[in-house]
This record gives C-alpha cells, sequence and structure tokens, in this order.
C-alpha cells in the first residue's frame, strides 16, 4: 500500500493494531529542545482571530448557539476560522466556538442550558423529544429509587452523569489516519457478522451498537468530504494524518458532550509521519510544528453547551481534551520523540491555555532533557500535570492514555463508565447522626441511631461509619448501574465506540471527595477530645475540639493511613456489588473545582472544618494544614495505593512559590525534576504543578484584565483563572502554597 511507504511492517499490517505501528516505527528522541520553531505566519493569523473570538465570548458567556440542528456527526455544514491560513480544518458547527444542542443526554438539560443565555430551542426539535423521543436522563430518573433520589438530592452523590453525557471515553482516533475509514468499516462488519449464538440480550444489544458504529464510520467520511478530505483510505502524509485524527476526535465531539471528551495519545503516533516526511523533504520543521500547532488551536475551540448547574460542579468550561505524553515502552525505550516536545511547545507559542490538558506520563527512565523541558514548561505556564508511568504502565501496558483528569485505559480496547462522586465526609456526618442530613434534616439512610455521647468515641464512630460505607457502596453500585444502562441505551458513542475494538473491556469509574475532611475528622476523634454540639432535634451541627490531633498531609502515619484504610474499606465495599456489563470497579480520590459545592452541601465535620466551607481537592490535605513542607505533604499523598484500591487515579494539586524552587530558571527546572523523580519513585500517581504566588492570584482576582492567558491546574485539569467563580477563585487563593521543600 503507497500510503505505507517506508514504514517497518509488522502485525499492523494485518490487523487493527495501532501499537504495534508505533512500536515498529517510532524514533524516540534524547536530545533538547534547540530544534522547536515559532509559530508560522499562517498560524499566528489563524489564532489571533481566535483571541478575538474568545475575548467576545468571556463577555457574553456563549459567543452563539446552534438551536436550529440536534448533535450528530454529520449535522452540520463546513465551517472556518480563516480559510486561507488553515492548514487543519474542521469545527463542531459552521462557525468557530459556536455550540451545540445535544438533546439526548435530556431535554431539560437544554432547556436550562438555553435559558441561560437567552437562547429559545427550535420548535421541531422541541416537539419532537418532547413527544416522540425518550432522552438519557428520562430513563434514569422513571427507574431510580426514593433512595437514589434522596442521596442525590443532599449531595451523599454528587455529580451523577444522570443529566449529561458521561464522557470519559477515549476513541484511538489514530485508527482513521493509519488505516482508513474503509478498512474500519469492513472490520466491523465482519465483527458484525461473527456475533452469533443464542440470541440473549447482551448479543442482541451488541449486534445493534456495532451496526450503530458501523453507520458512524460512513457519517465520519461524508463529513470529512464537506472538506474536501477522502477520509476512506489510510493518511499518505503527516498533514494527513494529522487531519484525518483531527476529523475522528471532531467527529465525537459533534455527537457527544461527554464531561470529558479526551483526545488519546497522539503525539508520538503523528511524530512517525511527521519523521518520515521530514526525511523525505516534502516537510520543515516549521511546517511540523505549524500543523501541531493548529491541531491544538482546534482543540482549544472545542465547545459544549453547558446548564449552570454544571459550570458549579466544572467550572471554567472545560472540555478535558487529554493528550497523553510520553511514558516509556515495555521494551525499556522511552516513548518521548520530537513531537512531544512540539506539542508542549503549544504553550509557548500559542499562550498558556487548559486546553488540551497535557499530561506527562513520567518515568525515572524518561530522558533528563525532556524532564527538564517538561519542568521548564509547568514554571512558565501551570499548564501541565504529571502522571506515574512506571505504575501504570505494568497495569495497561504502553498504550493507555488518560481520560478526564487522572484516569488511565488502553486505547480502543477499553472504555469507562464515568461514576462522579460520593461525598465521604458527609457519610460520617450520617454515622453520627442516625443517617439523618445535617443540612436538609430529612432521613437519608435507615438502620441508624442518633449518638448521644457527650464526648465522641472513636471505635463507636468507626464502627457506625463503616456500616454507613457498606450501605452507600451498595446505593452507589446500583445507582450507577442505572445511569450507564440508560446511557447506552439512550445517548450511546456510536463514533467513539466505533473506534474501539468491539471486544471491548469496561471499568466502571467510582470516586470519593472529602477524603482529608473525613481523615482529618477521625484523627481529631482518635487523638483529641471531640464533642457534638447539637440543635433541638439531637443533630450534630457542630463540634468542639480539645487538645491537638495529627493533620493528614505531614507524613504522620498515624493520620495517613486513617486515609488509606478508608479508601481501601470503600473500595473493597463497592467490589462486593456487580456492576453493568460486567464493568470492573475502579476508585478515584478526585473533586474537580466542585470541592466548593461539596462544602456547601456539608456541615461543620469533627476536624473543625465549618458549614459551608469548601474541601481540599482531590487526594490533597485540607488547606494550610499541611504544615511540614511540600515534601511531608507529597509523601502523606503518596502513601495512597493506586495499584491496590485506586486505579481510577489519585489527584494532587501541588502549589509551590518560585523560590522555593531556587532563584534561577535552571535551579528551578533541577528541583522540580528532582522533587518529581522523589515523589512518583514512592508509587505516587499524580500531581497538578502550580508554581506561583498566592499574591499572583489575588491580584488575578482583583485585576483580571492583566491577565488572560492565566492558566493554573486546579484538580487534575487546568482553567483559566479568570472563568472560575469569585467563590471558585477564593477557593483556590485558600490553598497551601508551599514555600519551602
Amino acid at each position: 500500500m503507497n500510503e505505507w511507504k517506508d514504514f517497518v511492517e509488522g502485525e499492523w499490517c494485518r490487523k487493527i493494531d495501532v501499537r504495534d505501528f508505533i512500536q515498529k516505527n517510532y524514533t524516540p528522541y534524547e536530545g533538547d529542545e534547540s530544534f522547536l520553531k515559532k509559530t508560522s505566519s499562517k498560524t499566528t493569523k489563524v489564532w489571533n482571530k481566535c483571541l478575538d473570538l474568545l475575548k467576545e465570548e468571556l463577555k457574553k458567556g456563549v459567543l452563539d448557539i446552534d438551536t436550529k440542528h440536534v448533535s450528530g456527526i454529520n449535522s452540520y455544514d463546513a465551517g472556518y476560522i480563516d480559510k486561507e491560513n488553515e492548514v487543519i480544518v474542521g469545527l463542531q458547527t459552521d462557525e468557530v466556538l459556536k455550540r451545540i444542542v445535544n438533546p439526548y443526554g435530556g431535554i431539560r438539560m437544554v432547556y436550562n442550558s438555553l435559558a441561560a443565555y437567552n437562547y429559545k430551542l427550535d420548535e421541531n426539535i422541541d416537539k419532537y423529544f418532547n413527544e416522540f423521543r425518550k432522552t438519557h436522563n428520562q430513563g434514569v430518573f422513571d427507574v431510580y429509587t426514593d433512595e437514589m433520589r434522596k442521596a442525590r438530592k443532599v449531595g451523599l452523590l454528587t455529580g451523577l452523569p444522570d443529566a449529561y453525557g458521561r464522557g470519559r471515553i477515549i476513541g484511538d482516533y489514530r485508527r482513521i489516519a493509519l488505516y482508513g475509514i474503509d478498512y474500519l468499516m469492513e472490520e466491523k462488519k465482519k465483527d458484525h457478522d461473527n456475533l452469533k449464538g443464542v440470541m440473549t440480550e447482551d448479543l442482541i444489544r451488541l449486534r445493534e451498537e456495532v451496526t450503530e458504529q458501523y453507520r458512524a464510520l460512513e457519517e465520519m467520511k461524508q463529513m470529512a468530504l464537506k472538506y474536501g478530505c477522502d477520509i476512506s483510505k489510510p493518511a499518505s502524509n503527516a498533514k494527513e494524518a494529522v487531519q484525518w485524527t483531527y476529523f475522528g476526535y471532531l467527529a465525537a465531539i459533534k455527537e457527544n458532550n461527554g464531561a470529558a471528551m479526551s483526545l488519546g495519545r497522539t503525539s508520538t503516533f503523528l511524530d512517525i509521519y511527521i519523521e518520515r516526511d521530514l526525511k523525505r523533504g516534502i516537510l520543515t520543521e516549521e511546517e511540523a510544528q505549524e500543523l501541531i500547532d493548529q491541531f491544538v488551536i482546534k482543540l482549544r475551540v472545542a465547545r459544549h453547551l453547558r446548564t449552570p448547574e454544571y459550570d458549579e460542579l466544572f467550572s471554567g468550561d472545560p472540555t478535558w481534551v487529554t493528550e497523553s505524553i510520553g511514558g516509556v515502552g515495555l521494551d525499556g525505550r522511552p516513548l518521548v520523540t520530537k513531537n512531544s516536545y512540539r506539542m508542549l511547545h503549544t504553550l509557548i507559542n500559542l499562550g498558556p491555555a487548559p486546553e488540551p490538558n497535557l499530561t506527562i506520563l513520567w518515568s525515572k527512565n524518561l530522558p533528563d532533557n525532556f524532564k527538564k523541558y517538561c519542568a521548564e514548561i509547568s514554571i512558565e505556564t501551570d499548564s501541565v500535570q504529571y502522571e506515574n508511568d512506571d505504575i501504570m504502565r505494568p497495569i495497561y501496558g504502553d498504550d493507555y492514555a488518560i481520560a478526564c483528569c487522572v484516569s488511565a485505559m488502553k486505547v480502543g480496547k477499553q472504555m469507562q463508565f464515568f461514576g462522579a462522586r460520593c461525598n465521604l465526609a458527609k457519610a460520617l456526618l450520617y454515622s453520627i447522626n442516625g443517617g439523618i442530613d445535617e443540612v436538609k434534616n430529612i432521613k437519608v439512610l435507615d438502620g441508624y441511631e442518633i449518638m448521644q455521647d457527650e464526648i465522641l468515641d472513636y471505635e463507636k464512630v468507626k464502627k457506625s461509619y463503616y456500616k454507613v460505607l457498606e450501605d452507600v457502596a451498595a446505593l452507589y453500585v446500583d445507582t450507577m448501574n442505572i445511569i450507564h444502562y440508560m446511557h447506552d441505551k439512550y445517548a450511546y458513542e456510536r463514533g467513539q465506540m466505533a473506534l474501539h475494538d468491539t471486544d471491548v473491556e469496561r471499568l466502571m469509574a467510582f470516586g470519593v471527595a472529602g477524603l482529608s475532611v473525613a481523615t482529618d475528622s477521625l484523627s481529631a476523634i482518635k487523638y483529641a477530645k471531640v464533642k457534638p454540639i447539637r440543635n433541638s432535634d439531637g443533630i450534630s451541627v457542630d463540634f468542639e475540639i480539645e487538645g491537638d490531633f495529627p493533620k493528614y498531609g505531614n507524613d504522620d502515619d498515624r493520620v495517613d493511613l486513617i486515609a488509606t484504610e478508608l479508601l481501601e474499606k470503600f473500595y473493597n465495599e463497592l467490589c462486593k456489588h456487580p456492576l453493568y456489563r460486567n464493568a470492573k470497579h475502579t476508585l478515584s480520590v478526585l473533586t474537580i473545582t466542585s470541592n466548593v459545592v461539596y462544602g456547601e452541601k456539608t456541615g461543620s465535620t469533627p476536624d473543625g472544618r465549618k458549614v459551608g466551607v469548601p474541601f481540599a481537592p482531590g487526594a490533597n490535605p485540607m488547606h494550610e494544614r499541611d504544615t511540614s513542607g511540600a515534601l511531608a505533604s507529597l509523601n502523606s499523598v503518596a502513601k495512597i495505593n493506586y495499584g491496590c484500591y485506586c486505579r481510577d487515579g489519585v489527584s494532587n494539586t501541588f502549589s509551590i512559590i518560585p523560590d522555593a524552587l531556587g532563584h534561577d530558571m535552571e535551579s528551578r527546572k533541577d528541583n522540580l525534576v528532582d522533587i518529581l523523580d522523589g515523589y512518583f519513585i514512592q508509587g505516587a500517581h499524580h500531581l497538578n504543578v502550580n508554581v506561583l504566588t498566592r499574591e499572583t492570584l489575588i491580584d488575578a482576582m482583583e485585576n483580571p484584565e492583566k491577565y488572560p492567558l492565566l492558566t493554573i491546574r486546579v484538580s487534575g485539569y487546568a482553567v483559566r483563572f479568570n472563568r472560575l467563580t469569585r467563590k471558585q477563585q477564593q477557593e483556590v487563593i485558600s490553598r497551601t502554597f508551599h514555600s519551602r521543600r
């Protein structure tokens, strides 16, 4: 095949196997960043137009909404930013930043989203989705039990994907570039023909889904033809490889508005095509950077229509276009290429930005030059996160990618059922208050008595708390099974799943919030004297603490091991209950920016935190309680065992002032690399890195016009600081900024 000329052959020539293609053909790079180029004149013109529109969007909230069409792979005419200067083409709709209406997840969500921006849905679409078409949201609430509705209402289970697209599914968009759509369709047809046997519900459903996947592939081909591109055949050069890959991702975000529409692991794959064209003399380094810069521009302008309630949970208008970079192959060769550098260099050429959510798969065996370049980009932009390849690779191999924030899965071979969060701090209060919600004052869990003790007894509280966690785990599993059954039925991701193996493995991603609050509360009860302050109904609404107690985040096993035991307990309870479509249980410690919302929904807790005060993000220690320095704080989080009970991720958002790393860039880079190596060698999983001062954020909050591009890592993702609400900005400012290592 001419498109594959000069590539090393392998199993990838005989079956769909992108990993084998990469391993046979990529060129590891151990040099430095000196080869990188600035933006081209074409890219500058395209990006300047985007910057003007982004400013207008920030003022208006949304730039525009297409209310005449319904989301779909081929629902929109071709759209351009600056056709003359675009080398990578394709927009979600016919105009840049115009948002899509997706009623399949829920028509009420569409109404609320449009009302927030003074838009009205086309009357024909309105009629169809009210009279003839059931949605995912309607299906879920038809089946929810009273217990589930209560748990959702009070914030015991929060952020559930029952009214928005679940996301966290990564199509293997590289397959389009390597094989072309026609071959992928042929393979899906073979799979469909081989799905034979007794027509059980599972087999019937799978045959229907594969048929839908086949149709979605055809729609991708027709969508690309609107831009004059024939993706039926494999990409023949680097430009086509980038373009074909982007068309796959574009199809996904035209059809779905999932919570996290991640990109996957494309940079090393694309480098193979770029290297071939460079050797052939048909591409220059300037043109190679231009391709990546313009690819990233398209990722930066991806948008979804969201409700105000969604924005409270996931603030900053994120799409989580996560691109996983680096890592090491199973054969020991680093997967770092020149294109790994080019992708990071977009943060310099185009300025800092939250999207794509650039994620470094860190290993002690990465090239030193690359480690230092990553550190420099972190220091300059605060736009990069790190995950431990050395603990994920043994589980997922060397062709996995990160979905959303911290969640790993094998590209094209695994998919995920997103599961949002259980509020561990609220669950602890239920164990004290007899299953009654401390804010809503309603009975949520039966079978518990209100504790009457003047001083809380640790063993008594722990026993009751663990019983609550058992009941909550069962409720949580049942709730997630309903949600994902209905999502498959009414809002199935045809295009994304078409770019997976038909025999896909499913992961169910449960999560927890309030870990540090629950941990410190148990520590206070165990090591100090905690006296409940009760209202007239006997509900504990506040607590008096006499004496001191060890706080999570100071490398003190007395409290840190409470956290690890708590997570292991909850995970084991989840695993006792069967999952929809035989999914595998996973668990994360992650809160996004919704730690503000969790705090608002949760009463005062035995650790001294007052009602309404935000939680710490993810697995972080509670704000300003990690007083023993940066390394001690990191050591505490590193004790959480990723491989045993937290395979969906352990999010840690770390802020350190520049001078704590050194007084010049070279020393700061070296020290940050040392911190990352030391942290991950312990088996830690994830680290967001912010290198800035509290004073900078305070000034940015009061004078946003001075900091239009200020980007920070918040909890598993990055966000433009000026897109956070005032409360969320204040919460970020209240976090620990380490002034010493």
